[in-house]
């Protein structure tokens, strides 16, 4: 009896360890491009596949992906609350990119990436440059335009050419944030793209 409770206690163990292990924490300084491919060495390759295939630059997409989940890989929506008891979520929303359920179901069926996950980062980074190549060819916006181009991706190109974002001044702040952060990463990686394209073959 002792022995089953002391392998049943490393089996658990066991099992904590490997699900601790395969978690990917997010960068330990995420407004800082050169800080974030240091650390994440396998991210910048990722990131310049990505913008070769598409064409959406790295730091557009990087930074729709800084405010939409700050690289953290299983980000979700927080849930709505009555009386502090946690209900449902708003929305599907999942993952690095915070793409829902239809959405990603769409790039997968388009990109030819079929076995793709929202919550693996060269995935979710070639979502956020496809998406934002949709962007361009269905509404004329610019790949390097990252205010306009989030505004579209938040509300999805139909609600963009509505004019839906018009009404939120929310959104436009954020959008604004996110070509701020656009206009930082693109600053700093002038500094260390040098350095960082020597570590990754084309």
């Amino acid at each position: 009896m002792k022995s089953r409770r002391l392998l049943l206690a490393c089996t658990a163990f066991i099992t904590l360890f490997l699900l601790t292990s395969c978690a990917t924490s997010p960068p330990r300084n995420p407004g800082n491009a050169c800080s974030i491919f240091q650390e994440k060495d396998d991210w910048y390759g990722a990131a310049k596949d990505a913008e070769k295939r598409w064409g959406t630059p790295v730091h557009v997409t990087m930074a729709i992906m800084y405010w939409e989940s700050r690289f953290v890989d299983d980000a979700k929506p927080a849930r709505k609350r009555f009386l502090g008891i946690p209900l449902w979520r708003p929305s599907s929303a999942y993952g690095y990119p915070q793409a829902k359920d239809e959405t990603w179901d769409w790039y997968q069926e388009k990109s030819g990436n079929s076995w793709s996950s929202r919550d693996n980062f060269d995935d979710a980074i070639d979502f956020v440059a496809w998406y934002c190549h949709q962007s361009h060819e269905k509404l004329g916006i610019s790949k390097w335009d990252a205010y306009s181009q989030y505004l579209a991706y938040h509300e999805g190109q139909g609600g963009y050419a509505r004019g839906t974002y018009k009404r939120k001044g929310w959104l436009i702040k954020r959008a604004r944030q996110v070509e701020a952060q656009a206009q930082r990463y693109s600053t700093q990686l002038s500094s260390c793209a040098d350095d960082l394209d020597g570590g990754w073959f084309f």
